[in-house]
């Protein structure tokens, strides 16, 4: 194994304690949203190998997955992530339009689908992925939201969305949850309001997890958590954020298949938990060590983040990269992520 130097991203949604806290270091006061492990040209991570600190790409050349810690304060945007098809064609459209890769208008900074596993550190809470039609007609009466359901139950749920982002009134909040009526004192005058309770709003406990598939429309709203996704940045934002929202471009990537239930756990054997990925190219393993525990060799690059305890020397926070054919014997007493992409 060798040691990884991450980047934290200072993104305003982010809390202010809980990445320095974790990692061992002092607070700034600045919010720390993200701590990225990997090779990502936004905020690429360094190796230190043969006694020097080395950019991680030029040992490893660019990997296919991005280890993220990420600890939000307040409700992060509502967004979605294209398949591998549709990033192609958003990255060359934008870059015949000339627009740096840096922009703020920027949907498509690189060519790749961002398939995505969060697992709460903490209690954690999000939308995730649209409920079935009748769930969602249920909660929008007891609201009192009588138009909207019947919007909803007469034209579906694509078009109700259409219908949300035209819409030039703001639903009234009284009779709705707490999770909502919260949501709206951080973005009031949001379109986006009216989409949220399609969605199922989840709480995760610790070690719970959420895997999200190309399409999948979700906002996280409040906690920390590790994601394991393949090494991209595109999102596509269409509510509850300062930053460039495109409605249009979310529609037309967005999948509106309902989903039944998006929480799981995972399958525990042992010191080992594996947790069911969204792609085959992404697996993720918890490690709880309690002493030695061999991991096997294989034929990618491995980051192993480690969140609590002392494993092989790393503390709660870093992360260590595992070369490709090497075997390696876990010591220790923690928990660690063993994290691959295999595409």
């Amino acid at each position: 194994m060798h040691l990884l130097r991450g980047a934290i991203q200072h993104y305003d949604w982010g809390d202010v304690d809980f990445i320095p806290t974790l990692t061992g270091e002092p607070a700034s006061g600045e919010p720390c949203a993200e701590l990225w492990f990997g090779t990502h040209h936004r905020a690429p991570s360094k190796v230190f190998i043969d006694g020097t600190w080395t950019e991680l790409s030029k040992v490893t050349g660019d990997l296919d997955i991005l280890v993220k810690v990420l600890a939000a304060a307040r409700p992060l945007s509502l967004q979605t992530h294209p398949t591998r098809s549709q990033a192609a064609r958003g990255f060359a459209r934008e870059n015949e339009a000339h627009l740096a890769l840096d922009d703020p208008a920027r949907l498509y900074r690189d060519p790749h689908d961002k398939p995505e596993m969060l697992i709460a550190l903490t209690h954690f809470e999000a939308l995730c992925g649209f409920r079935p039609v009748e769930e969602s007609l249920t909660d929008l009466s007891s609201y009192g939201w009588r138009h909207e359901a019947a919007v909803l139950e007469i034209q579906g749920i694509e078009n109700y969305l259409r219908w949300c982002f035209e819409a030039d009134t703001m639903p009234h909040m009284d009779a709705c949850p707490a999770w909502l009526r919260s949501l709206a004192e951080a973005y009031p005058n949001d379109k986006a309001l009216r989409v949220a309770p399609l969605l199922h709003y989840v709480v995760l406990q610790p070690m719970q997890a959420i895997a999200l598939h190309a399409g999948n429309v979700h906002a996280y709203l409040k906690g920390a958590a590790v994601e394991v996704m393949s090494s991209s940045d595109n999102v596509v934002r269409a509510g509850f954020t300062s930053k460039h929202i495109d409605v249009a471009e979310l529609l037309s990537v967005a999948d509106f298949t309902p989903v039944d239930r998006p929480v799981q756990s995972p399958t525990t054997r042992g010191v080992v938990s594996v947790y069911e990925s969204p792609v085959d190219e992404l697996v993720i393993e918890r490690i709880d060590v309690d002493g030695r525990h061999d991991i096997p060799v294989a034929n990618c690059h491995r980051i192993v983040l480690c969140t609590t305890g002392v494993v092989n020397e790393l503390t709660a926070g870093h992360a260590a990269i595992v070369p490709p054919g090497e075997h390696n014997t876990l010591e220790g007493h923690g928990t660690v992520f063993v994290c691959a992409g295999t595409r």
